[in-house]
């Protein structure tokens, strides 16, 4: 007879990134933001009050660490391991995703349209 093992759930996965990273915005600059104020990390909290950006309760996401994985798509990003996810405040995870698209335009090659060569 053999047990089967329940797979985890989204939030079994969202949760366990928010407990590893204490219920705290992981970002340390990649908004574009230095977060010096608060020592180099976003100092959001899950749950916390945010003042700018609309007010409100903070809820803190659950996406790729590194900024570049943020630009894979969605089915990608879901296979990813807990160890490549990181806990972020919904702004720094706009400023993160901005910034990487940027970085990707300005690293794609500029080929000439080969329909206008002539």
């Amino acid at each position: 007879m053999s047990t089967q093992v329940p797979s985890p759930t989204s939030t079994d996965l969202w949760q366990t990134v928010i407990a590893a990273a204490a219920g705290r915005c992981q970002c340390e600059g990649s908004c574009g933001k230095s977060h010096a104020k608060d020592g180099g990390r976003c100092g959001r909290e899950h749950g916390g009050y945010q003042q700018h950006h609309g007010g409100g309760t903070v809820r803190l996401l659950a996406a790729p660490a590194d900024p570049a994985e943020l630009l894979l798509p969605a089915h990608r990003i879901a296979t990813l391991p807990k160890r490549a996810l990181a806990a972020w405040c919904p702004a720094c995870h706009d400023g993160a995703l901005a910034a990487a698209r940027k970085a990707q335009r300005s690293t794609a090659p500029t080929e000439p349209d080969a329909l206008f060569d002539l």
